[in-house]
């Protein structure tokens, strides 16, 4: 799969994880406003995209072979990198910087991953965790007691896992709370479900309950 990374104009990444991700990147593409940050820390965007109202004149002009305009309000910036990659054929995306500002922008942002999941492989990294979008029942690697989070989209999905503190037996989740904090109790956890997708979010501690 060719692989890309996306900067999002939240919050840059502290931890060693999302940072190791984008200082190993074989291409990096910043939503607009993150080029600064971007920069600030030493590194070169491959691509920026977006509508460009929040990008410096002083770095448009320095990076103005590798931009890349769209003026689509229906969508936000994080929607047009992650299109600009499957067209550019990257379909193996790594999304940071997507969170940590704004919470109506995080929660935006982490329910498109769902959307993304239908065309791509993607995941998102923050400085807390990972949030994977599942379509189809699986088993997702895990340690001893940590923390994992389980989000239905859709409401009416029945969910069983085998690897969970709080197992969830043909469960349906009708809010996003019920099926937070759970722990792992091994090496794996396997979800079976039907008509999701589901998100997951993994937390990089271990739980200190």
């Amino acid at each position: 799969m060719t692989q890309a990374v996306i900067l999002a104009d939240g919050s840059f990444p502290t931890h060693e994880v999302p940072l190791g991700h984008l200082k190993k990147a074989g291409v990096i593409v910043c939503c607009d406003g993150s080029t600064r940050s971007l920069v600030k820390h030493g590194m070169t965007p491959d691509a920026i995209v977006g509508d460009m109202d929040t990008l410096d004149k002083e770095l448009a002009s320095a990076f103005a072979d590798r931009i890349f305009t769209d003026e689509n309000q229906e969508t936000n910036d994080l929607t047009k990198a992650v299109e600009w990659c499957r067209k550019s054929g990257y379909d193996d995306i790594t999304i940071l910087g997507a969170t940590g500002k704004r919470e109506d922008h995080s929660i935006g942002n982490i329910s498109l991953l769902a959307e993304y999941s239908k065309f791509v492989r993607i995941r998102m990294i923050t400085d807390n965790g990972i949030f994977l979008p599942i379509h189809d029942s699986c088993r997702i690697e895990t340690f001893p007691g940590q923390q994992i989070s389980v989000f239905s989209i859709n409401p009416e999905t029945e969910i069983t896992s085998n690897g969970l503190r709080f197992p969830l037996v043909r469960r349906k989740l009708k809010n996003w709370w019920e099926a937070t904090l759970n722990e792992a109790t091994g090496n794996s956890v396997e979800l079976d479900f039907r008509g999701g997708p589901l998100l997951i979010f993994l937390a990089f501690l271990q739980s200190r309950r």
